[in-house]
């Protein structure tokens, strides 16, 4: 037996395999980030997250797209009991597109969450998951009572909003209805934000367009929605933010106003903020938050007028 050749190849073995112990993080198959995405509708249910004979939802479907682009996984749930275990907290961050109130079953009869898995959210939140919010996350868990009449959306409540929208940044008040959908500008008011790089402000885009409230004071505005010119009572008001960002305790809050149409969910801009928002929410990308709330949109706190009961 050759001593001196078996000994090379076993110091050559060895070599590479403390080589490959040496190798940095990134090349050694890191396992991936995931977002758990959550499309439950005790409200009103939106197109973009109905299931159609069994098939994911033109959301989940382009979420999931966008993970497979920038390399994070896809988790997509409408049983409101996933917060009632830990599991969910395995996530890097959620992503919420629901209405009403979540702790009752509602539109799609889905078990609701209950009032302790929606504790638990808010408390995953501030301890350092991510939260993305898309269009009606924010009319969501509106702060009781929200009435047939929806009077008391047209109040600000400040501090005693629900504590899910005073994590989120805002709540939806309503929307256009002659006509619904309109194009509007929206104007970038931090084009370093991921998935703003290469973006001149204004934008024209066409969306159902939420008017909000009670905005928190600490956001971190990156579009504002340009009203002038707009038709409806709901935008006779100063510019007002629809895509923002802001810190809960340890956790990255991410959210856009935009998402209404089926159609935008393969709109490159729409898809580029939301990847931005997503990737920013999963620490997989960094921005610089600065309070510029009363900067970027100085009439921030006007509400639009309630409309009159019909005689």
């Amino acid at each position: 037996m050759n001593t001196s050749v078996n000994r090379r190849r076993f110091l050559g073995a060895a070599a590479l395999a403390t080589a490959g112990l040496a190798l940095p993080k990134e090349l050694r198959g890191s396992k991936k980030k995931s977002l758990l995405v959550f499309t439950k509708s005790s409200g009103w249910e939106h197109d973009v997250v109905k299931r159609v004979e069994g098939r994911p939802s033109i959301l989940e479907t382009a979420v999931t797209a966008l993970g497979q682009q920038h390399g994070f996984e896809v988790t997509a749930s409408k049983d409101g009991q996933i917060f009632d275990s830990k599991d969910f907290r395995k996530h890097a961050a959620v992503l919420f597109f629901t209405t009403g109130d979540l702790t009752k079953s509602g539109t799609d009869k889905n078990p609701p969450m209950t009032p302790q898995g929606k504790q638990a959210l808010l408390e995953a939140v501030h301890g350092g998951l991510g939260f993305v919010g898309v269009h009606a996350a924010s009319d969501t868990f509106h702060t009781e009572p929200d009435l047939p009449d929806n009077s008391n959306r047209y109040l600000a409540h400040g501090e005693q909003s629900d504590p899910y929208l005073r994590m989120l940044g805002g709540e939806f008040i309503t929307h256009g209805s002659t006509p619904r959908l309109q194009a509007a500008n929206l104007v970038v008011k931090d084009a370093k934000f991921p998935g703003l790089e290469s973006v001149t402000s204004p934008i024209s885009f066409t969306e159902e367009w939420y008017s909000i409230k009670d905005f928190m004071p600490d956001l971190h505005v990156i579009l504002t929605l340009d009203t002038q010119g707009m038709k409806g009572e709901p935008y006779q008001r100063a510019p007002y933010p629809v895509t923002w960002a802001r810190r809960d305790g340890k956790g990255r809050v991410f959210y856009t106003a935009m998402g209404d149409r089926p159609e935008n969910w393969s709109n490159p801009f729409f898809l580029n903020v939301l990847a931005g928002g997503i990737r920013w929410a999963t620490r997989d990308a960094n921005a610089v938050l600065n309070q510029n709330l009363t900067q970027a949109a100085p009439g921030f706190a006007e509400i639009p007028p309630k409309p009159q009961p019909k005689q």
